[in-house]
């Protein structure tokens, strides 16, 4: 697998926003967001991407159904600083038969400040690879 989705800077490409704000835990000593701490904002924008769709993740693994990460890719374009209010913007980019991959642009004020992908396998609880439901087919293709 390999991610090929390339995240645009353009907020209108996306179909989903969910704000976060910059905490302070989030900060290095040099008062900005750590490189490490956006991957929480893009989970937390997945999750609550696919409760406002309908399926909170919850109901996913009473179904059965997993989506682990299996790639990240992540381009930094400025840094975000404590307490700012981060736009994490979300597109399902595309569905396998056993993935999906999904498009994020982080932005602050409107500026471009990070763009990430990450993709997932989908598979029964226990790891095993399962195919995309009917419902990720339809929410990928809009």
């Amino acid at each position: 697998m390999r991610a090929t989705f390339r995240p645009s800077t353009d907020v209108g490409a996306y179909r989903f926003c969910h704000r976060v704000r910059a905490r302070f835990a989030d900060t290095d000593a040099m008062g900005v967001v750590n490189h490490a701490a956006y991957l929480p904002y893009l989970e937390e924008a997945r999750v609550e991407y696919l409760r406002a769709a309908g399926h909170p993740y919850t109901a996913m693994r009473a179904e059965g159904l997993e989506l682990p990460v299996v790639e990240l890719t992540v381009r930094y374009l400025r840094p975000v600083v404590f307490d700012e209010v981060v736009e994490v913007n979300l597109v399902p980019a595309s569905v396998g038969a056993a993935t999906l991959e999904i498009g994020y642009l982080l932005t602050v004020a409107g500026e471009a400040r990070l763009t990430a992908v990450t993709l997932h396998a989908v598979t029964a609880v226990d790891g095993r690879p399962r195919r995309c439901p009917v419902w990720l087919l339809d929410l990928a293709r809009g």
